[in-house]
This record gives structure tokens, sequence and C-alpha cells, in this order.
């Protein structure tokens, strides 16, 4: 299908290029949503009366956790028959084919691995720092939203992770893709995700406590929720996904829409008072 009334999207990835060195939108996004994510991150830890310090190691953590399980799970969710026997390549930017190392760059990262990577790096910093573990996610997981946003916004541009045939108004060509009109599904996650984070941020800003580990559930729910749902307007990322009822992506969204319903639903009496308590105890 191919609609006069679509939009056509012709954008080059390549952001710029300097003496052979590219810099990509996807690669300017993501780094624009680790950005975003310290500079509101800041003003949670300067309203709770947290040392700039721990922020600027819990970065570290969220940094290394995000892009080690982004890469991970491309690799055992979605290539996992190719990585089983070239597990170098997982971790290294180069692919042995013929006999000769060919340099490759991280073409995939996958954000359910993300989002593990996330937790995990939170999980490993509160144990060193010994910060409350839900407390702080409640918190992160606002700009989480946001840094998905931006990565989302950065998949458009570079004209990945389509949707299927549309006939819509809003719909999409992607040119370097294929000549059909088809669902800008990047652009309804990522509008979506922003809608995610001003929710949380409006609702931290105007409360005065905090259900523990209430906005991670609520995160969880509903940005899963719409991963799960756009899912189905998507093509697949991999040929295995095409005989599945459900993709890959809708099966890996689904424990995080579960462990969201439980953190919500959890008989739970314990609250934050927001900032009257920030910053004592063991969030010091």
């Amino acid at each position: 299908m191919n609609f006069l009334t679509a939009i056509f999207w012709d954008t080059d990835p390549i952001f710029f290029s300097v003496l052979g060195y590219e810099l990509h939108y996807y690669t300017l996004c993501f780094m624009l949503g680790f950005i975003v994510s310290y500079i509101v991150m800041l003003r949670v830890f300067n309203r709770e009366k947290i040392s700039q310090d721990l922020l600027d190691q819990l970065s570290i953590y969220i940094f290394v956790g995000t892009l080690l399980g982004a890469r991970l799970g491309h690799c055992l969710f979605y290539e996992f028959d190719y990585y089983k026997d070239h597990l170098l390549e997982m971790i290294l930017p180069i692919r042995f084919e013929d006999g000769q190392i060919k340099l490759t760059g991280f073409h995939g990262l996958a954000s359910h691995g993300g989002g593990i990577g996330i937790f995990t790096g939170l999980y490993l910093f509160c144990r060193k720092t010994k910060m409350d573990f839900i407390w702080l996610a409640d918190r992160l997981v606002i700009v989480v939203a946001a840094a998905g946003a931006l990565v989302r916004l950065g998949n458009f541009f570079n004209s990945e992770i389509i949707g299927l045939p549309s006939n819509l108004p809003w719909a999409v060509i992607f040119a370097r893709v294929d000549d059909i009109a088809r669902h800008p599904a990047q652009l309804y996650e990522s509008i979506a995700y922003f809608g995610i984070f001003i929710f949380l941020w409006i609702y931290y800003k105007r409360a005065t406590f905090l259900k523990r580990g209430w906005m991670l559930g609520i995160f969880l729910i509903i940005l899963f929720t719409v991963r799960f749902l756009v899912e189905f307007i998507k093509e697949n990322q991999e040929a295995f996904e095409d005989g599945m009822t459900l993709n890959m992506g809708q099966w890996l969204s689904i424990p995080f829409v579960l462990a969201g319903f439980y953190l919500v639903l959890r008989k739970n009496k314990k609250i934050d008072q927001i900032p009257a308590n920030a910053g004592k105890g063991k969030r010091k």
C-alpha cells in the first residue's frame, strides 16, 4: 500500500560526520535521555536533601546497567541462536566472518534488557550506599520514562522498529525501508512514554507523601501495557516471532506488568513524606 496522504520520511540517520566520525540521531537521543534524566533527578535529590555525589555515583551504575542490560537482552532474547556460539561478540562491537574481524558496532539493544539492567544497577548501588531500593526506584522511574521517550524518537530517526501497513492520515512511508505507508509505532511509544513522564513528575511534585512502591508499580503497569499493545501494530523484529501468537516483546512485558500490579495492590501501610523526612536514616 502506498497512500498519497502518508508522511514521507527519508531522513539520514546520521546527525553529522566529522573526520570519519559519525554521530547518529539515535546515539544523540540516547545520550540526551541520560542528560535529561540527570537534570530531573538532580532536582529530586535537591528537594529531598540528598547529596549530589550520590547522584553522580548512581548515574554511573545506571548508565553501565542500561548499556549492558540492553545489549545482553538483545543477544539473549532475540538472537540467542547466533550469540550462543559467539559469546565475545555480545560485549564487543565486532563480528567474525570468513576468518576476518569486522567492526560492526552494537547493532542490537533491547529495551526489556535495558530495564533489567537499570534495576540491577540500582540494586547494586543501593547495596553499596545503603539507600532504600524502593524509595529510590519510586523516583528513578520518573526519568526512565523520559529517557524511553527519547530512545524511541531515535528509533524513528533510524527508520527502525517500524509499524504494520496503515491507511491512516498520519501513516509514514519509511523510504529507507520500503514504499509502504505504515504506523509510526516508534512515535506512538515515544508520545506515551513522555505522557507517563509528565504524569509521574506532576504527581511527585504535588504529593506530600508517597505510598512506597506505588509510583514504581504505576510506571510498570502503564509503560509495559503500552509496549504490549503497540506490539500488535509493529512488524516483528526477528523471523522466529512470525509464528508466535504473542511476540517476544509482549511476552517480556507481561512479568513487568504483573510486578506493577503487585506493588500497587499489595497491603503496605508504609509511606514516605515529601520532603519532610527526606535524607534521613539510610537515605543519607
